[in-house]
């Protein structure tokens, strides 16, 4: 019987040098690359064929899928577990990551007080009406400091107290720039800018966008601090399914367009929080979020987008109710972040 020869040239790196899992298709690009020039035989052809598809079958051994089915499920139940150990609270967490194929919901459907995670739907909308050409970002608007309340159209006002930005207050009676208060609406939370954008552009507006960009149970009501609809339960409410809805839009550049999605991503990494999901990844990765808080029954919320050095990016929400402190809701966010951080990228 002869000696059958066989060379297999494999021109990639070996798993443990690689950063993370390669993505869709950087595997193709291997299988390609396995099959047309990897392998070579001094054999029949069919024997060939067959080597050729021994080495596809060893690259799938060697390196796995972008995130294999088998891991995503390990990582579900490693969430589950972890979220097990806090039975006072409520968690709820999604993930999605499309360069892997990985979308995770932990509770995702659970409806909880949306606090100022709202304001990414503001932000969309705001973009969104001025693309239409209703106005221009660089418009200017009074800054005013009286509301409607929706429970019964009393006018109410905001306590500065109330409010993580000081400095707009001072401009009551003046005018700012849309452009402007959108980026104080996101990165200082400011809830007098808030409440002036959502009477700009609606909450029915908002809550229309939101539901052709595939939310199905997240409501935003109206804008923050009428104290008379939120004793009579009419408040804002979302799920992490749909606010990561929401973040997967701006990330494909579909909330809107992709110029505007990616500033929008921009004022976002702004926000300076470094908490939760930031407090979970590597420092100096960029994540381009909102967090949102408020006392009542202790809501501690992150939802953003996280952009790894070494790999994709990926949406990851954390909203969390009834912990036992901001402390104890804030080292949970780290740790669902640095646990998903690890799988999807490692550290």
């Amino acid at each position: 019987m002869g000696i059958l020869r066989v060379r297999c040239r494999m021109n990639i790196r070996a798993p443990q040098l690689l950063p993370h899992r390669p993505s869709s298709r950087r595997l193709d690009d291997l299988l390609l690359t396995f099959t047309h020039r990897g392998c070579e035989s001094e054999s029949k052809p069919a024997v060939s064929a067959i080597l050729a598809i021994s080495c596809v079958v060893l690259a799938f051994v060697l390196f796995g899928c972008a995130t294999t089915t088998s891991e995503t499920h390990h990582l579900n139940r490693r969430l589950e577990e972890f979220i097990s150990g806090y039975p006072h609270a409520t968690i709820a967490v999604s993930l999605r990551d499309a360069s892997g194929g990985v979308a995770i919901d932990v509770n995702g459907d659970s409806l909880i007080h949306a606090a100022s995670t709202m304001k990414v739907p503001v932000l969309i909308e705001i973009y969104r009406q001025a693309a239409e050409g209703r106005f221009s970002l660089d418009d200017s608007v009074a800054i005013t400091n009286q509301f409607t309340s929706i429970y019964d159209d009393s006018i109410f006002s905001i306590d500065v107290v109330d409010d993580s930005d000081k400095e707009i207050y001072d401009a009551v009676g003046a005018k700012m720039t849309i452009r402007d208060l959108a980026y104080r609406l996101i990165t200082s939370s400011s809830n007098l800018a808030t409440n002036i954008l959502v009477d700009l552009v609606s909450a029915d507006s908002i809550q229309s966008t939101i539901e052709s960009l595939g939310a199905t149970r997240m409501r935003v009501l109206r804008g923050v601090e009428d104290i008379k609809a939120f004793r009579a339960g009419m408040n804002n409410v979302a799920t992490s399914r749909d606010l990561a809805v929401l973040l997967e839009s701006i990330l494909s550049g579909r909330a809107v367009s992709e110029k505007d999605s990616q500033e929008m991503i921009d004022i976002m990494a702004d926000v300076p929080s470094f908490r939760m999901i930031s407090a979970g990844v590597p420092r100096g990765t960029k994540v381009a979020h909102k967090t949102g808080s408020i006392p009542t029954r202790n809501h501690r919320h992150d939802a953003g987008i996280v952009f790894p050095t070494n790999g994709e990016p990926y949406v990851v929400v954390i909203l969390t109710r009834d912990t036992r402190s901001a402390g104890e809701a804030e080292e949970v966010g780290k740790a669902i972040s640095t646990m998903i951080y690890e799988t999807l990228r490692g550290l």
